[in-house]
């Protein structure tokens, strides 16, 4: 996969993807990350990126043409369509099933904007889709652009160590993730729970899945919501919320 980068600090994205997992599939070519920077692409000597607010208020919008060339740069380096998704707290909330969606594309552009945003005109003309990475608001496109990045660049194929881990991971069957445990099995802080030093696999699971409805239950109600569950979840839900009741009703006393 490759994804270009239309930012103002083209060295954030540069140094964000060398450690890691993002590190590891970039050396191994699993994925390609390159930066364009629109003041290079600006005219007169200040180089000029932003203006003043059409209709007044505080705050400067970046202007149309050093984006537009910046973005023309990027899509002729590269064969191929290559969407533009521009980082909006405006945009779509991203979810781990759109940055599947996205993993499986062979090149993107991402568009970060800074001061008050972009000049909507370029906004309507060039570009494919707007994303948001939570209902907050960020100095610029460039922290969002190295979520977006780090998302998907783990689900390329052969950037994890174990493909499983991907799979296992929060969201990607619509729940919360089980809690891991690792050595020492008993320490002050507590022992590591007995089923899953059992040897078990068929009980491992199912303790799993039942951690994994419960912390769903517990923390993010609301995505059960969109799920519906079968009978055997339902009573597993259902034997965490007992536990839960009586782990509760013991601390209360």
């Amino acid at each position: 996969m490759r994804i270009d980068v239309v930012t103002l600090f083209p060295e954030f994205v540069q140094q964000g993807i060398g450690f890691g997992v993002i590190g590891r599939a970039a050396e191994r070519g699993l994925l390609e990350v390159e930066a364009w920077n629109p003041r290079d692409y600006a005219e007169g000597g200040y180089r000029r990126v932003d203006d003043s607010v059409c209709g007044g208020g505080p705050g400067m919008v970046m202007l149309i043409e050093p984006l537009r060339k910046a973005l023309a740069a990027a899509r002729q380096a590269a064969a191929g369509k290559a969407p533009v998704i521009y980082l909006s707290p405006q945009g779509r909330r991203l979810t781990q099933d759109k940055v599947r969606q996205l993993a499986s594309l062979p090149r993107m552009i991402l568009l970060c904007g800074r001061y008050e945003g972009i000049d909507e005109r370029l906004v309507e003309r060039e570009v494919d889709e707007e994303l948001s990475i939570g209902d907050y608001v960020l100095s610029g496109g460039e922290l969002a652009a190295a979520v977006v990045i780090d998302a998907i660049g783990r689900l390329q194929e052969g950037a994890l160590g174990d493909a499983q881990s991907a799979l296992q991971d929060s969201f990607s069957v619509g729940l919360l993730d089980c809690p891991h445990y690792t050595r020492p099995v008993g320490h002050e802080f507590g022992e590591v729970p007995a089923v899953l030093l059992s040897g078990d696999h068929a009980a491992v699971n199912r303790w799993r899945r039942m951690q994994s409805l419960g912390r769903t239950w517990l923390r993010r109600p609301e995505l059960l919501e969109n799920l519906t569950l079968g009978q055997d979840d339902q009573r597993l839900l259902e034997e965490f919320k007992r536990e839960h009741k009586g782990q509760t009703h013991e601390q209360d006393h």
